[in-house]
């Protein structure tokens, strides 16, 4: 599949790099290499990272697991040949925003059940986690800005290929998962004025029960792509600067 890779312009020094694996947000639909570019660059800078963006197969022709298997493969791949691209494949992280969320979200948890790479983060930005659209925040935000809670049923059945708020597969709805003993510490970020708030902090919360060390930020004010919408308003640039520092403190730890 096609990629994208980033890496710092002047490096810092010699060291092995580490690495984020990103997944744009579309609806699992839509989307592509140039839709969270900008977000990319930023990461690359701030961080001092190598990035690598990732153009999974989409629904409706490619429904699950095939985007989330994409950026399993991916990460993978990362760690496998580390070495050889002056990465360091003891330091990479998993990345995402809505729907590219969900899929970060599954690979972190495909990492932990089939023993996988070790990642340092799973980085998700309002993410979609939840089929069953039965939140307060669903419930009140229906017609917010950023997000159109009436075509949530349809990303759904696009990418399970079938009716949403069934018995979905393992891996394609994070937020039914019941064990998330073992998962990769997590950077959650929601907007108040957004449909998938809710979602998103129950997932932070079950995930911090079960013993994974979370960091949890809401954007008051803020809605879904607060920070893609209006990247210099100062809602989105101390947003930008919190990600660049969880980034930033991951990357200091070597996964095992």
């Amino acid at each position: 599949m096609p990629v994208r890779i980033y890496e710092p312009k002047n490096r810092k020094n010699s060291a092995p790099l580490p690495v984020l694996v990103y997944l744009h947000g579309g609806a699992f639909v839509a989307g592509d290499l140039e839709t969270e570019h900008d977000r990319c660059v930023r990461y690359v800078r701030e961080a001092d990272c190598a990035l690598v963006s990732v153009e999974y197969r989409r629904p409706p022709e490619h429904p699950f697991p095939a985007p989330a298997e994409d950026g399993y493969a991916v990460v993978s791949e990362v760690v496998r040949t580390a070495d050889t691209r002056g990465w360091d494949g003891t330091r990479v992280a998993v990345g995402g925003s809505s729907a590219g969320g969900n899929l970060a979200a599954a690979v972190a948890l495909m990492a932990r059940d089939r023993g996988g790479p070790a990642l340092v983060l799973q980085l998700l930005l309002y993410p979609a986690l939840d089929d069953r659209l039965e939140t307060g925040s669903v419930r009140r935000f229906r017609r917010a800005s950023g997000w159109d809670v009436e075509d949530s049923p349809h990303m759904w059945r696009h990418y399970l290929g079938g009716e949403p708020g069934g018995g979905p597969p393992p891996h394609a709805v994070p937020a039914r998962c019941d064990d998330f003993h073992g998962v990769a510490p997590a950077y959650l970020l929601v907007a108040e004025v957004d449909a998938l708030r809710d979602e998103g902090i129950d997932y932070a919360c079950r995930l911090m029960r079960d013993g994974v060390h979370v960091e949890l930020h809401c954007y008051a004010g803020a809605f879904h792509g607060f920070e893609l919408a209006a990247p210099n308003a100062a809602a989105s640039r101390r947003a930008h600067a919190d990600q660049a520092a969880a980034l930033r403190a991951a990357f200091t730890v070597r996964a095992g």
